[in-house]
Order: structure tokens, then sequence, then C-alpha cells
């Protein structure tokens, strides 16, 4: 698969009133080293950027935690607000200097970051606003009222939720229409499999976060060499692959700041797995 005319060939997904391709781009990584600070060279980021909308990609994720707020920033100045493209980001969590992430569901806090968040990315709606975390010293009712109200008022056009299980996806549900869950899995984490199947069930879209994990491509190095090896692909657009075929409401997010490793991931959307491919991997781990 050559990287000189690479497009996202992936199925579409509807999130609110937007119709997405099912393979996205994760922002997080257009960041400083450890997600913290700005990256050493800010317009090569903005570039990775561009380079994934000229590829066809209209669903970028990203949150005002990732920096703190610098993918959000580049984003925005990257791009500004397309009709085109939905930009999903994220509140709820903290960092610090030391890099740990802190989930903070204050609602009070929630609606300060919804404004910073629309300022950074130069727009006057949030197209997918996503609750990052369960925080466990405010009730989870009470930040996902927020994310409703914030609907409600105009500032978000959907809500999703992110790290959530079964039984929280529910009362979340409760609230509020929910567009998407944002939970890791990947060939070797499925963790999430209920939460999937509630999402497969429903429509919600279910975007997995690590989709890419170097443990789960060295757990499963053979099988994932041998269909590599039949593909003229990787062991990432395989893995990529793979997830594109285990449900219709999969949106992969692979992240990256390098534009050739960006063009590789998209070229797992050019990637036909068989049936039988598709069965041994998804039993890898089952």
């Amino acid at each position: 698969m050559s990287s000189n005319s690479i497009t996202n060939e992936s199925d579409t997904f509807e999130i609110g009133g937007s119709t997405v391709r099912r393979l996205g781009f994760g922002a997080m990584r257009i960041t400083g080293e450890d997600i913290i600070g700005a990256p050493e060279d800010e317009a090569s980021a903005r570039e990775v950027v561009q380079h994934a909308v000229d590829c066809g990609v209209d669903l970028i994720d990203t949150a005002d935690s990732y920096g703190p707020a610098v993918s959000e920033r580049l984003i925005g100045e990257a791009i500004g607000d397309p009709d085109d493209v939905l930009i999903a980001t994220k509140a709820g969590l903290l960092r610090n200097s030391e890099g740990e992430w802190l989930a903070h569901g204050d609602p009070d806090y929630i609606r300060n970051q919804v404004l910073t968040s629309l300022d950074r990315l130069r727009t006057d709606t949030i197209d997918l606003y996503q609750f990052h975390r369960p925080d466990d010293d405010t009730p989870f009712e009470d930040s996902v009222a927020t994310f409703a109200e914030l609907k409600d008022e105009g500032l978000v056009d959907a809500v999703g939720v992110s790290n959530v299980s079964a039984e929280l996806l529910d009362r979340a549900r409760e609230q509020v229409e929910i567009e998407t869950v944002q939970n890791r899995y990947n060939l070797n984490d499925r963790g999430s499999r209920e939460v999937l199947e509630i999402c497969a069930e429903a429509g919600i879209g279910f975007i997995p976060w690590a989709p890419i994990d170097g443990d789960d491509l060295a757990e499963h190095g053979d099988l994932l060499d041998e269909i590599a090896e039949r593909h003229d692909a990787t062991r990432r657009q395989v893995a990529l692959a793979w997830l594109l075929e285990r449900s219709a409401v999969m949106l992969p997010i692979p992240g990256t700041s390098d534009p050739a490793h960006l063009e590789s991931n998209l070229a797992a959307s050019q990637l036909s797995l068989g049936d039988d491919e598709v069965r041994r991997l998804t039993a890898a781990a089952d």
C-alpha cells in the first residue's frame, strides 16, 4: 500500500447530525513529551492536523487536558472550525507537573472548561463534548447533567462519555442522549466488551482509546505477522483493520505527530480482511 495517495476509505457513521468516516485521528500526541506542554515544532504539529484532514479524516479527537490546552489550541490554529470536520473534545481531567491525570467532574469546573475549549478551538459550538472520566468526589449524575445543560444551551451539539462501565453508561443515558462512548479497547484488551455490545445494540459510537498498544501487538505477533504478510501490510494496520471489522459502531482514533505514521494508519482503511482472519483475531483474546 503506497503512501503517495493515501485517503481515508473507512465506512461512515453518524454522530448527532454529522456523518464521519469511522477511522479518525487522535490528537493527544501533538503535544509535548508525556502529553505536557507544547511540542518542539508547533508548525509541524499543525501540519499533521491539516494533513489528516487532507487525507479524508473528518473525526478528530482531543481533550482540554492534553497539554493541558495545547492540543485544542493547535487544532484551532490549524483548521479552525470547518463544517466538514467533527471535532470531539473532553473535560473532566486535570493534569499536574508530575503528569498525573486527576478526575475532576465538578459542574462549575466543566462549565468553565467548555468556555476555554470553545475559545481554543475557535468555534461557537463544540461538535462532541465528552465527560473524560467519572470523579469519585462528584456525583456522576451531577457531572452528566452539566453536559446535558450545555447541550440544551447550544454550546454543545452532542454529548459523549468516557471510561465508563455498563452501569454508568445506563445512568448517563437516563439524563441525556449519549452519542459516543470512549473506553480503552484493542486487540488484546477487551475489558469494555459489555459496553461495546450495548453501544452496538443502541447505535452509539464506540471510540476505542489506545486502539494500538505495543503489548497487544507483541502478544499476538505471530498471528498479526501471518496476516500482515498476506496483505503486504504491517501489524498496526492489521490491528486497526480488525477494529473496523469488529463492529459497525467502532470509531478508532489512532494518534501520531508524524505524517508518515498518519498515512500508515490511514492505509488500514484500505485493508480488507477475510472472514476467517477476522474470526481468528477476534478469538485471539476473547
